[in-house]
């Protein structure tokens, strides 16, 4: 059974930073591609960030030089640490692992609140 499990959101002021963390089972880790993509409410899911097997990364246009993705391949481990956040990062952000169509996998998403 395949699970991806998220955590390290919350509440924040606009100008702060959280890292966000996925631990992945039942899937051989290395060999997936993983992503973190958000769905603010009434918006589309948007993909943010990915990070290949090899450590190859590529990032939104709206988040590049803040967010900043990372995987730790010996802990099933993929990071996302985000910085100078803003209240238009208010969203659901969701992992996931992908290795072609048939085989992607989706978190059940982490709740990260930009607020005054």
């Amino acid at each position: 059974q395949v699970q991806l499990v998220e955590s390290g959101g919350g509440l924040v002021q606009p100008g702060g930073s959280l890292q966000l963390s996925c631990v992945a089972s039942g899937i051989s880790f290395n060999v997936y591609t993983m992503g973190w993509c958000r769905q603010a409410p009434g918006k589309e899911r948007e993909c943010v960030a990915a990070v290949t097997p090899t450590g190859a990364t590529n990032y939104g246009d709206s988040v590049k030089g803040r967010f900043t993705i990372s995987r730790d391949n010996a802990k099933n481990m993929v990071h996302l640490q985000i910085n100078s956040l803003q209240p238009e990062d208010t969203a659901v952000y969701y992992c996931n692992a992908r290795r072609n169509p048939s085989n992607l996998y989706w978190g059940q998403g982490t709740q990260v609140q930009v607020t005054v």
